[in-house]
């Protein structure tokens, strides 16, 4: 396939735009790219798509997702707005534990079908790649259950899912006080089971006052760095717990929320390569004010990615453009941090060296636009503007 006459964001330096360019696809594979009139002549017989000046960017990553559960928190979402705070209830047994029974009575072909819903949303927004967690299932069985859920959508749709084992997203009732038992003899024999089945990509942790500790998620991490598997960080979303410092000095790719970040987590990160990930969505639903320390950030040169963090309490959203233009109006993010958070750094965030650009060698995952400007999809406030979506080199029907 050969694509001409586009706005090409190629988001190297930056943007990277090229005006009136040409990308040339072979296979899965970006073979060329690069102006028009500088096309070789040896793709100049390829099946044209004449983009008409549109814009076009790598295909979009999402890489903080939770798309399989159940049920919905609707009701949650009543309370925050008469007053009651996220932490509280929780603590009263709603929250992740609402989700989590409601996850554990579904069958795996319900999780399916309704995953399915949201990844459509996802895709239709520009995704071409996204992380799905487990997390609420929260005993074997159910966390197996979410991962197979979670590779079967991958099957299913033109879309990379990257699977992330999250067994420690919260303390289930069964083990109320008792953390380090619950990592011992749920946490841990789960991500073994995972890891033999093939069924997860990446570990990750909550690291909060209703969560787990630094010192009770060390096992867990210890295991699977074992088990040869990276490892990220939900960290310092309602709270300084040191969770990202943790992280980075684990060589975590990524801690996420940040919103209580400190100075040491962010040196940490920096030192360690970790990619901050942005979720306003979050940020939004459960109305903070605590905002991630964004110029510190980028001060300190740690790369921003940004995601949906698509959950059903606190972010029921399924569009990156919408999480994009969140990152601007919220955390003043400019549209060019927002289109390479969810690109090249999105892409870092989950270890994958081979897309978010659009560069010779990398994957054919590109995203074709009804814009004139990389800055518009953040500009609009969730309005897609994808004319084509392009997954491994071909044109979705």
């Amino acid at each position: 396939m050969l694509l001409t006459h586009a706005t090409l964001a190629t988001m190297t330096g930056g943007y990277g735009l090229i005006p009136d360019a040409a990308v040339a696809l072979e296979g899965d594979r970006i073979a060329w790219a690069g102006p028009v009139a500088k096309l070789p002549a040896a793709y100049r017989a390829l099946p044209e798509t004449d983009c008409a000046g549109r814009l076009v960017t790598p295909g979009l990553i999402d890489c903080h997702t939770h798309a399989v559960f159940a049920g919905h928190r609707a009701v949650e979402f009543e309370l925050r707005l008469k007053g009651a705070s996220y932490e509280e209830i929780a603590r009263a047994g709603g929250g992740i534990l609402s989700t989590v029974t409601a996850t554990r009575a579904a069958s795996g072909d319900e999780l399916l079908a309704r995953a399915l819903r949201r990844v459509d949303q996802l895709i239709a927004s520009g995704a071409t790649t996204i992380e799905v967690k487990s997390g609420y299932g929260l005993t074997v069985d159910d966390e197996l259950k979410m991962l197979r859920v979670a590779r079967r959508i991958g099957q299913i749709r033109p879309v990379t899912v990257r699977t992330t084992h999250l067994a420690a997203h919260a303390i289930p009732p069964e083990y109320k006080a008792n953390a380090t038992a619950y990592i011992a003899e749920m946490a841990l024999p789960s991500l073994r089971q995972a890891y033999a089945e093939d069924l997860v990509d990446a570990v990750d942790a909550f690291c909060e006052g209703i969560a787990f500790s630094v010192d009770e998620l060390r096992p867990l991490f210890a295991e699977a760095r074992a088990l040869g598997l990276p490892v990220k960080l939900h960290a310092e979303q309602l709270s300084d717990r040191g969770g990202a410092a943790f992280a980075a000095g684990q060589g975590a790719l990524s801690a996420d929320h940040l919103e209580y970040l400190s100075q040491d987590g962010i040196t940490a990160m920096a030192n360690g390569g970790t990619v901050a990930v942005i979720l306003p969505g979050a940020f939004y639903t459960l109305r903070e004010t605590q905002v991630p320390p964004i110029a510190a950030l980028r001060e300190a040169g740690v790369p921003m990615a940004v995601a949906t963090d698509l959950n059903p309490g606190s972010s029921p959203m399924a569009s990156l453009t919408l999480a994009m233009n969140m990152a601007c109006t919220l955390f003043r993010l400019t549209p060019e941090e927002a289109l390479l958070g969810t690109t090249v750094h999105a892409a870092r965030a989950l270890g994958l060296a081979d897309r978010g650009r659009i560069s010779p060698g990398l994957r054919a995952d590109l995203c074709i636009w009804d814009a004139d400007h990389p800055a518009e999809l953040s500009y609009r406030i969730g309005a897609t503007a994808l004319y084509q979506r392009i997954y491994g080199g071909c044109l979705d029907a």
